[in-house]
């Protein structure tokens, strides 16, 4: 699927907000807050004739964070857009992607009573995949993942209980998943990502819950905390949660110097890890696997508008 294509599915989603902004609140925008914050870090190792061995290295990561949350009276309606890219080339091996995450979020609640301003009903729409191909690291001439291949959307309602404004917890009992795998090679002959073969996707039935958690925990250090479980109300599936965990911490070193730790913890009973178990070149590709992933780095960060974290 063409880049443009990509480009233009998070651009329509924040332009059919800035659309609603202009429409409902024409002169008063003391309801709305919004911000961005960006990142570009780079890194690189030379080395010649260097006794103790090694190899060069350069990679570079970048990320953009842009929220717009709106707020008044019993109404709280939050979107999010979390965007990363990272390239990581190592000696003479082919350049290989290190980070790449597409995520949209938007998130309605309004309040239970007029008197209690911590619990809310709610409405979720989330979004996730990523915006080029993932090569497999057994076969550098096999594609593993694109654009929409895999892909998740995520819709529920339920209930959201926030005791302050860094934290909430929220509950959906009806919440349907639904996972794209659009390119037909890479769901195969077996399926992929737990849409079968034949098929460009799954959806599934079950209950979801979020536990967010923003704030400035320290002077200059903005703490973004997220954990989200999933499971299907399926027989064969029931039971077996889905887990995306997910933190990041920005230390402010000056106004465009800062330090990004981003680390991320994925189980997903349908996505099955190819494992060498007996070091025999031999690739078992029937067992799930817990995945990780941590994004380190020093460089450029910049901040247009507030912070949820501050």
């Amino acid at each position: 699927m063409k880049i443009e294509l990509r480009v233009l599915v998070t651009a329509f989603f924040f332009l059919s907000i800035q659309i609603l902004t202009a429409q409902n609140v024409p002169t008063d925008t003391s309801y709305w807050t919004s911000g961005s914050q960006s990142s570009l870090t780079f890194s690189q190792v030379s080395l010649k004739n260097w006794a103790a061995g090694g190899e060069n290295s350069s990679s570079i990561n970048s990320f953009l964070s842009i929220f717009v949350d709106y707020q008044k009276s019993r109404h709280k309606w939050q979107n999010s857009m979390d965007l990363g890219y990272g390239i990581l080339k190592q000696g003479d091996q082919k350049p290989q992607k290190s980070d790449d995450k597409i995520n949209l979020v938007t998130n309605y609640g309004y309040q239970v009573t007029a008197e209690n301003d911590k619990w809310f009903f709610t409405i979720l729409l989330d979004f996730k995949s990523q915006f080029t191909e993932g090569i497999s690291p057994d076969d550098p001439d096999s594609v593993i993942s694109r654009f929409m291949a895999p892909g998740y959307l995520t819709i529920g309602s339920g209930l959201e209980y926030a005791p302050n404004e860094f934290v909430s917890f929220s509950y959906q009992p009806v919440t349907g998943k639904i996972t794209f795998v659009t390119d037909e090679k890479i769901v195969g002959v077996t399926g992929a990502y737990g849409v079968e073969s034949g098929k460009s996707s799954r959806a599934e039935l079950g209950s979801y819950f979020r536990f967010l958690y923003q704030q400035e925990a320290f002077k200059n250090v903005n703490v973004d905390l997220r954990l989200e479980l999933f499971t299907g109300y399926e027989s064969e599936s029931f039971g077996n949660i889905d887990v995306n965990w997910q933190n990041t911490v920005i230390m402010k070193i000056n106004k465009y110097l800062s330090t990004n730790l981003f680390t991320q913890l994925l189980y997903d009973d349908d996505v099955k890890i190819g494992i060498d178990s007996n070091n025999d070149g031999v690739v078992d590709k029937s067992k799930q696997k817990i995945q990780f992933k941590s994004v380190f780095g020093i460089g450029l960060t910049f901040q247009l508008g507030a912070n949820r974290a501050e």
